[in-house]
């Protein structure tokens, strides 16, 4: 039998009322009688019902997290930032995977409404671009990570790497190597951190006054097999490209696979670069070089801007993050050269 309030105002020789009252540290109750009645609900196996609880503080105790797959080592760190925050802080995690289906999107979006999440967190830039209305219906503050937040509610707010300065990093360093013929394989289309981290590939290349080749770039699914079939369109060209900046890390990782099949040698005829520094990319041969996101701090502190909005915090002082990524040198890239840069801004 679950032990109830009654049951330990019965034990105590005290009203229900003053149980609640206890138990939820109210200044109406001394404090001889608040540790009589927390030592019979530790004695007695009490464990508060949350359904009641959240009735009662008007709050669920749960914040609704997007994915795009939970199968994505980008969005596994991310959620693991989110999580600490939240289970510091009493709150539970619920996960909603999209897998970048439209009718799962919409199916993920209307399952946290109806668990009543007191904020929800949305990793999958997709589903916060064509979602976002209806997410800001639920009433409750929506935080979008890696996604532009069209500030349509007074509680949505972003948390998100600069992927043109990534976009950017990646190329220039690519043409420091002395790189002039470069590829890109692109993410999928729609999401914006696709649009942006081209962006920042074009501008690179415009700055270096190198003209923009529209053959070099290339749709992509932000997976190893689009990074596999990317290889196969690259090596397809009359004219191929000595390096490529992909995506994402999965999509590079795809593409060394590829290359070793097709006896290409990385990175003495391919440069390699990738987006993210996922766990695999240091364990990948040869070793990626990659754009590192600061992922568990992004997951930390939208976590903790949701935090703030729910404890009331004044929107108006609450305000857009953006983060800086970091280049990260490995051997996918070569050339000497990169040994006195093992990190560079």
């Amino acid at each position: 039998m679950t032990t109830s309030i009654k049951d330990i105002a019965r034990a105590a020789g005290v009203s229900h009322s003053t149980v609640s009252r206890a138990l939820n540290d109210s200044p109406l109750v001394n404090q001889a009688t608040k540790a009589r009645i927390w030592r019979l609900a530790q004695e007695m196996g009490y464990s508060p019902n949350a359904g009641a609880r959240g009735l009662v503080m008007r709050r669920t105790c749960t914040v609704g997290v997007v994915v795009t797959t939970i199968a994505d080592p980008w969005a596994a760190e991310v959620v693991e930032g989110i999580e600490g925050v939240a289970y510091a802080h009493g709150y539970s995690v619920i996960l909603a995977a999209s897998q970048d289906d439209p009718e799962r999107e919409v199916a993920a979006v209307e399952t946290l409404r109806s668990q009543r999440v007191d904020a929800v967190i949305v990793t999958s830039s997709r589903v916060g671009a064509l979602h976002q209305e209806r997410l800001g219906a639920a009433g409750v503050p929506v935080i979008l990570l890696n996604s532009h937040s069209q500030q349509l509610t007074p509680q949505t707010f972003s948390v998100r790497v600069d992927d043109v300065h990534g976009g950017r990093l990646a190329t220039e360093y690519l043409l420091w190597l002395g790189h002039r013929r470069i590829a890109h394989v692109m993410g999928p289309v729609g999401h914006s951190t696709t649009a942006d981290r081209l962006a920042g590939y074009r501008a690179a290349l415009a700055d270096a006054g190198i003209s923009f080749d529209p053959a070099l770039v290339l749709e992509g699914t932000g997976r190893p097999a689009g990074g596999e079939q990317a290889l196969t369109r690259l090596l397809a060209l009359a004219a191929r490209p000595t390096a490529v900046f992909c995506y994402n890390d999965m999509t590079a990782i795809g593409l060394l696979r590829a290359a070793r099949w097709a006896g290409v040698n990385v990175p003495r005829d391919l440069a390699v670069i990738g987006f993210d520094d996922i766990p695999f990319a240091a364990y990948v041969s040869p070793s990626l070089t990659t754009i590192a996101q600061p992922k568990l701090e992004m997951g930390q502190r939208a976590m903790l801007m949701a935090l703030a909005l729910m404890e009331g915090a004044d929107a108006g002082r609450v305000s857009n993050i953006v983060l800086e990524g970091r280049l990260v040198v490995r051997e996918s890239t070569g050339d000497g050269r990169a040994e006195s840069t093992a990190e560079r801004r």
